[in-house]
């Protein structure tokens, strides 16, 4: 119960949100804004890909948010954080040493970032009841994905605007993240009156803030010691390291691939078309994607679905291969290829998040599940960051058909797993 009744609908869109955004601005709305202020391909996947290390060693600290103030204490504490860090990298922007001070900035907002996760989808299962949780899984996702809409499409589109009006690329996205850390400071001063302080979520004299810095060491290590020792972890570590390997390289490039002019092997958009078409029309096709995906394995189950799974997640880099040999494609090839791309991702990915549930069942779920998104997060920020120089040596062309070489990857690791015919069925 609460002390403080509120509806959930009065704290859960703004705080899943809010979730959403700060990951989207780390990990793709630099990659942009760089690209933008001139830093090389091989600069950007490089540093960019190390902003992914806070959800990698995200696991190492999330017990002792449990023992430390409350989730909602957290929550709120965070968001001021993140809401300093943007700004942050809206005053340095237009500076001599940009990229450094940027980076450090982006590093606040990544390291606030992964604890507001740790806390937010801790205090949703505090501040709800078991029924409630389930009624709004799908509000809390929902809204996540309207921040990735809004992170990678909108805000994109609003720079590209600016870029355009003012003549000025720093200004533009200084503008950009400016906006973003007045949100955030919004978003901190509301949730102060409206999340709820549930009595699960109590002070110290709560049972489990009794609980010492040495026991959660000793709980946490003897779930890294089970998790390890779990049948068959050396397949499941190849899967979550190597089945994603084609799109974190991918993933680093698309933007400035659609931007780089044809002299460069790119498609020439400008940064309001590559905010639409990847931040809108490609998320869309990933959400589509899947919701597909959910719904084929809950008829049919994980095992069945393997496979196609992996091979959707393969084929549909082609349209990268496409769009690189193309002439001059037309804005609507672009954007149907990249709807194809990202909704056959989507599906694939579907089988991705499932094995993790799948592995991580048994004493000590939780830690194991998070365990598996830290190896998750390492298997995309590794391959991600040396993408940009293999692009740069290879050009686009052969960097995409090394990219479809990859898959090879994606495909192999799922023969070595071994999965219940049942698990995922409804």
């Amino acid at each position: 119960m609460s002390t403080k009744q509120r509806s959930p609908w009065t704290w859960i869109p703004t705080l899943y949100l809010a979730e959403g955004l700060p990951y989207f601005a780390v990990m793709t709305i630099s990659v942009m804004m760089y690209k933008r202020m001139g830093i090389s391909n091989t600069d950007i996947a490089l540093y960019t890909g190390w902003l992914y290390l806070p959800w990698v060693i995200k696991p190492f600290w999330s017990p002792f948010v449990d023992i430390i103030r409350t989730k909602r204490w957290w929550v709120i504490a965070m968001q001021w954080l993140i809401a300093a860090g943007l700004a942050g990298v809206a005053f340095a922007l237009p500076g001599p040493h940009f990229f450094r001070l940027t980076l450090a900035a982006f590093w606040l907002v990544g390291f606030s970032s992964a604890t507001h996760d740790i806390a937010a989808d801790g205090f949703y299962m505090l501040a709800l009841s078991s029924h409630d949780q389930s009624l709004f899984v799908g509000i809390r996702s929902f809204f996540y994905r309207v921040a990735s809409i809004l992170g990678q499409g909108g805000l994109v589109v609003l720079a590209g605007y600016l870029e355009e009006s003012s003549g000025s690329i720093p200004l533009a996205w200084s503008t950009v993240m400016g906006v973003m850390s007045a949100f955030f400071v919004l978003v901190a001063l509301y949730h102060a009156w409206a999340l709820p302080r549930p009595s699960s979520d109590g002070d110290v004299s709560d049972a489990r803030r009794r609980r010492t810095a040495a026991d959660i060491v000793g709980e946490f290590a003897d779930a890294f010691r089970t998790f390890f020792g779990k049948p068959g972890i050396w397949a499941a570590l190849a899967f979550m390291l190597l089945y994603r390997l084609p799109e974190a390289q991918l993933v680093k490039l698309i933007q400035p691939f659609l931007l780089d002019d044809a002299e460069a092997g790119g498609l020439g958009l400008s940064t309001a078309q590559v905010g639409f078409v990847y931040g809108t029309v490609g998320v869309t096709g990933l959400v589509i994607g899947g919701i597909l995906g959910g719904f084929v394995a809950s008829r049919n189950g994980l095992r069945a679905w393997l496979h196609p799974m992996a091979w959707s997640m393969s084929l549909t880099c082609l349209t990268f291969v496409y769009l690189s040999y193309a002439d001059s494609p037309s804005l609507f090839t672009v954007n149907a290829c990249v709807f194809v791309e990202q909704l056959g991702y989507g599906f694939g990915f579907t089988a991705y998040m499932l094995y993790l549930i799948y592995f991580s069942r048994g004493r000590y779920s939780t830690s194991h599940y998070a365990i598996c998104t830290g190896v998750m997060a390492l298997g995309m920020m590794l391959p991600g960051m040396a993408a940009g120089w293999l692009q740069e040596s290879l050009g686009y062309r052969h960097f995409f058909l090394w990219t479809m070489l990859c898959c090879a990857a994606t495909i192999g690791v799922c023969h070595l797993l071994k999965i219940s015919p049942e698990f995922g069925k409804k």
